[in-house]
């Protein structure tokens, strides 16, 4: 086969249904099928297994085309039905290893191009009946009390959602050729949603509803299986679904049907009487991350945005959208490419953005690093110039004016992704539409997010840079960070000034650093002259502060620092009151700056100077609890912390596991070594060492070769243990780190919280009706401003009772603020560390969560750990 050739049908396979130079432009279905059938065909006999492989690659990582390549199987169908059939019987595998691995994006894929191999003639439609119902079995017996386990419910939901999710792409064919049976998995499916509870979990929705969610709202199951129903009502036509099988109908038809076989879903554990609310819970939990729900429809844009779509093509769109950033999530090109050019014949912008901002702001993680959004977004733009820029413009004003009802964790990402995204546009912005919101109380929360995505601009650039970008709002000049840079206690401007201990002391301090002192000469010097005269606490503020200021002009001469003096710093911190002593200088010395604070006190803590029990400590001190609601700093300084201990946990699980690999290839190499050692050594006995047999020089050397192999067994045995003990230190620390953390929570909060009323009502914090007496942070008098917020994208102005919808003065007080804001943050830590969270629930059950915590505060921990409302 030339080489020509094999590029031919290998590009036409991968562009088959693209409007591109491969097939002129165009985007006839019929012509695609054509032409690269024909080149399949001329290499077909070369390339067989090359074709194979490729089709099937294809089929699973652009499923969007699925129908395509069905439709090509199908006409080699025609010819060479063994073809055909291998390529039934590897979808089979790759669905049932699927099925018991648990991989959800294969076997919902496998459904789909199963389900378009039936629509093609290559499978009988029974056997897709008898997939479909034995997915339904399985989900029907997971939710049964008796004879499954409800905790797994998201596994039952999902084998429902791949059923209902695979009927758009051969639902007319099952209606129309065994309609009996369809029409019985149907029935199921209604049973099914009928029996299981409804999942609206407010804690992963992007918005906030102290009132919870309605009770007759849908959850994803319910309102796909509305948008089923529809279809079938409507005779089984979604224009977003490419039918090229149809054109071809005449000719797949008198192709052989192939059985697909059997598959089994994995028995689920069965529940017990027995089992506690932990172990429940974390089923739960777990079950919700093994089998998670990939979309939570945000809703951005007014409705009149895509008026013309049927319900049932949204989700298709939607579909193939996520189909697409998944597969290409490495590609960014080509995965702008596919987002910008799906084969469907209307225009999608908007649920495109839709789409992507509901991936980035996806609770409790979005499936990828939000970076690839923000490159993906870029990416569309350049790709999409006249329609998708105005679209992200009018999704970010549109979550702008919903920022108050927004949870703590999305508006963090949203203000970082929108940092990032406006470094790549040459921090172009029309600011002065937001300049109203330098009027606004400080702690507004429109007014906080400005203050955070210019302060976040400024990491990214510099001060000069930004403060020119808004130079068309001077107002909100007085929203940047300031300008300065470190705050050294010790400066001395005045040559003639009268320098205090502290100044003499820090000089001849860095005198000794610039002499290359060792860290134990400087301990002792520090020890004799400034411990031992004045005292601990004097002795940390100067170290703290010359070391800072020596390491002070970049990231490199800061862990430069740390790691040559560490060893001092660490004499004078001997305890977590110092620690936290020591967090209160960094603060002071970079009080202008909080990257340089968060970076500081992270590598500190890298360099186990300072520990993540002194962080919190220092993070719930007073002074930060009175920035909580107007700073992101001591949060993401704690989320710093948080993440270092679990990402040590993660490391260690993931060190074991290896280690446990090596250590049973050892053993498994100590019993062959010893084996073929015994066997030579009888040998060798058997004829005196006369005959020819085992020579006495290969038996010793096989027992050298056996010891050394149990030396190893025993080394590997050894690590093992040695990592389990570290492991079992860790999660120790873990619990310790969350009781305090949690324990923080509930002492600060309690203290603010207004009461719960006698009959058990829940105080309304977004009433805008202030407690003055509990206030203890300095209240500013709102704002008023009178002038009318634009009308984007339909405008709808009806964004709540805050006066988003309107440009007028923020009518929370302070103190409710404060109270929603830590609240969110409280619901966030607990959302994002479950499952380290859930091991030690018992534990802060009894010491955390008692009747003393507020009925608020158990219900935003409980809610972040997905816990039903009768355990708050």
């Amino acid at each position: 086969m030339s080489g020509g050739g094999a590029t031919s049908w290998r590009t036409l396979l991968l562009r088959i249904g693209d409007k591109c130079a491969e097939y002129g432009g165009g985007s006839d279905y019929r012509d695609h099928i054509d032409t690269c059938f024909s080149a399949l065909g001329r290499d077909f006999e070369t390339s067989k297994d090359a074709i194979f492989e490729l089709l099937l690659q294809c089929a699973e990582q652009l499923p969007h085309k699925a129908p395509f390549y069905a439709v090509l199987v199908g006409l080699v169908n025609l010819e060479n039905e063994d073809f055909a059939k291998r390529v039934v019987d590897a979808t089979h595998s790759a669905l049932q290893d699927a099925l018991q691995e648990g991989n959800c994006d294969r076997i919902r894929i496998s459904m789909r191009f199963l389900t378009a191999l039936m629509s093609s003639k290559v499978i009988a439609p029974s056997s897709i009946i008898e997939a479909f119902e034995t997915l339904l079995s399985s989900a029907a017996t997971t939710i049964d009390e008796e004879t499954g386990n409800p905790s797994c419910q998201p596994c039952a939901d999902f084998y429902v959602y791949c059923i209902l999710a695979s009927l758009p792409w051969g639902g007319a064919e099952l209606a129309e050729q065994v309609p009996d049976e369809f029409g019985r998995v149907m029935v199921g499916l209604q049973s099914y949603l009928s029996i299981r509870t409804c999942c609206n979990d407010i804690s992963f929705s992007v918005f906030e509803n102290d009132e919870g969610t309605s009770p007759t709202e849908k959850d994803f199951i319910e309102d796909l299986w509305e948008r089923i129903q529809l279809l079938s009502h409507n005779g089984w036509k979604a224009v977003s679904v490419p039918r090229p099988h149809l054109p071809f109908e005449a000719q797949l038809v008198a192709g052989q049907s192939h059985a697909f076989s059997p598959i089994s879903c994995p028995v689920q554990p069965i529940s017990s009487s027995s089992n506690s609310k932990k172990l429940r819970g974390q089923e739960r939990h777990e079950a919700g991350l093994n089998f998670p729900q990939r979309l939570r429809r945000l809703s951005i844009f007014p409705s009149n945005k895509n008026e013309t779509m049927k319900p049932i093509d949204r989700f298709v769109v939607e579909e193939y959208l996520l189909d697409v950033l998944l597969f290409f999530n490495g590609c960014r090109k080509e995965c702008a490419f596919y987002l910008a050019g799906l084969p469907v014949p209307f225009r999608y912008e908007y649920i495109l953005a839709e789409t992507i901002f509901s991936q980035l702001l996806l609770l409790p993680q979005p499936p990828f690093k939000p970076m690839y959004y923000t490159l993906v977004i870029l990416d569309l733009c350049k790709a999409l110039p006249g329609a998708f820029p105005a679209v992200v413009v009018g999704a970010v004003r549109a979550l702008f004016n919903k920022i108050t009802n927004m949870d703590m964790e999305c508006r963090n990402r949203l203000i970082l992704w929108f940092s990032h995204h406006l470094s790549n546009c040459q921090y172009i912005w029309p600011w002065q539409d937001w300049a109203y919101v330098r009027d606004l109380p400080r702690w507004a929360p429109q007014r906080v997010f400005v203050q955070e995505v210019l302060e976040r601009e400024i990491r990214l650039s510099y001060w000069d840079k930004i403060k020119q970008s808004i130079e068309d709002a001077t107002a909100l000049e007085k929203l940047l960070p300031p300008k300065g840079g470190p705050d050294f206690k010790y400066t001395t401007t005045d040559p003639n000034q009268e320098l205090t201990d502290g100044h003499r002391l820090s000089r001849e301090l860095s005198g000794h650093v610039r002499n290359r002192k060792t860290s134990r000469e400087i301990s002792s010097w520090v020890e004799e002259y400034i411990i031992n005269e004045h005292g601990p606490k004097f002795a940390l503020e100067v170290v703290a502060q010359t070391f800072l200021d020596i390491g002070s002009k970049s990231f490199t001469h800061l862990i430069t620092v740390l790691e040559r003096y560490g060893q001092v710093i660490a004499k004078v911190c001997s305890n977590e009151d110092l620690e936290v002593e020591l967090m209160n200088e960094v603060g002071l010395y970079w009080r202008n700056s909080t990257q340089m604070t968060a970076v500081a006190i992270d590598r500190m803590m890298g360099y186990r100077l300072i520990s993540n029990r002194a962080i919190v400590k220092w993070v719930f001190s007073s002074v930060n609890i009175d920035t909580f609601h107007v700073s992101d700093r001591p949060w993401e300084i704690l989320r710093n912390a948080v993440n270092k201990t679990c990402n040590r946990l993660a490391d260690l699980r993931k060190e074991i596991a290896t280690l446990e690999k090596a250590a049973h290839a050892a053993e498994e190499s100590s019993l062959k070594s010893a084996k073929d050692y015994e066997e030579a050594k009888l040998i060798s006995e058997a004829t005196d060492g006369k005959e020819p047999g085992q020579p006495p020089a290969r038996v010793k050397q096989l027992e050298i070769y056996a010891e050394r192999a149990r030396k190893d067994v025993a080394t590997a045995c050894e690590s093992v243990e040695a990592k389990k003990v570290a492991l079992s230190g860790a999660i120790d620390e873990s619990k310790a780190l969350f009781t305090l953390l949690f324990k923080s929570f509930v002492d600060v909060l309690n203290t603010k919280l207004p009461a719960v009323s006698p009959d058990g009502e829940l105080p309304n914090l977004r009433s805008g009706n202030a407690n003055e007496k509990c206030v203890e942070v300095d209240l500013e008098a709102p704002a008023s401003m009178d002038v009318d917020q634009d009308n984007e994208n339909g405008g709808a102005n009806d964004s709540g009772t805050n006066g988003e919808g309107k440009r007028q003065g923020y009518n929370i007080g302070e103190l409710e603020q404060w109270c929603l804001v830590t609240l969110g943050y409280l619901k966030a830590f607990s959302r994002q560390y479950a499952t380290e969270i859930w091991p030690h629930i018992e534990a802060l059950d009894s010491e955390v969560f008692t009747g003393d915590a507020h009925l608020l505060i158990r219900k935003a921990a409980f809610s972040g750990l997905s816990r039903p409302s009768n355990e708050w």
